[in-house]
């Protein structure tokens, strides 16, 4: 049986529960520190099938984590039983290795409103997003621990940009569009990312986890530690070798993993069609 209050302590979070921006804040906030997202399922033989309960026993349950279809997903269900009114929408990220746009559905993201009228931006499910829910509002600059993030909106498409701690220079990171979907219509992307070679998913074991000042990242056999200053991030790179992945990814993560981890790190191939 899913439980509301466990998944809040499996996230850390024992404030108040109404609906309000500043429980919402808060809650979104907790979640991103607490719950790691990536890849790892795919790379042990694990089958990701987006359906609510088999999400809940595994990221609160068994203390996983997961990619946006799973944590957003599974997110969309705690904000709605706690009383907002969310809706789902379709992103598209932009691959920072091939530059290219994914198809639609590529990426799940949320959208809460509120009784005034107002909307928030809420992501739990992607690696280096905003870690508090961004006002739905075109050209207002949000600055949070790990840079600061803008929405751009022409004809309908939103665009979602970062600059990294420093000011160097702003990189579009997704784009979406107001209209409300349904859970199944995400299925087919789900699909996607577990078995095409155009995924980072499919080509990269990996998983990032923030942290308060930084972020940490496992990817094939390396260990990625940032850390955010007013002036830049600063990255380190540790080799692991496979012997030491899973007491990283435990020590590091919180993650156990029951079946055995194939580390990958392969070249992801540009989709034939730029979306």
């Amino acid at each position: 049986r899913m439980d509301v209050r466990k998944y809040l302590a499996r996230i850390g979070y024992q404030g108040p529960t109404q609906p309000s921006l500043e429980n919402l804040k808060a809650i979104h906030e907790r979640h991103i520190l607490s719950v790691p997202f990536g890849s790892l399922s795919i790379h042990c033989g694990e089958r990701i099938v987006p359906e609510v309960p088999l999400l809940y026993r595994k990221i609160v349950e068994q203390q996983r984590g997961g990619f946006c279809y799973e944590l957003n997903g599974l997110f969309s269900w705690l904000l709605e039983e706690l009383g907002y009114r969310v809706s789902l929408l379709s992103g598209q990220v932009r691959n920072t290795f091939t530059e290219h746009f994914g198809p639609p559905f590529d990426h799940l993201v949320l959208l809460v409103e509120f009784g005034d009228g107002r909307r928030w931006l809420c992501d739990v499910g992607f690696g280096n997003a905003f870690r508090k829910p961004l006002p739905l509002e075109a050209g207002r600059a949000e600055r949070q621990d790990n840079g600061v993030f803008v929405l751009h909106e022409e004809g309908g498409s939103w665009e979602l940009r970062r600059t990294p701690p420093g000011g160097s220079a702003e990189a579009t990171l997704y784009k979406f569009t107001l209209e409300g979907q349904r859970r199944e219509d995400f299925r087919p992307m789900c699909e996607y990312h577990q078995t095409s070679p155009s995924s980072i998913f499919f080509c990269k074991s990996f998983c990032s986890l923030h942290l308060p000042g930084g972020m940490i990242t496992y990817m094939g056999k390396r260990l990625i530690t940032t850390e955010y200053t007013s002036e830049r991030e600063e990255k380190i790179t540790t080799q692991l070798t496979e012997e030491q992945i899973p007491h990283t990814l435990k020590e590091r993560f919180g993650i156990t993993l029951r079946n055995k981890l194939i580390p990958k790190d392969q070249d992801i191939v540009p989709p034939s069609t730029d979306f």
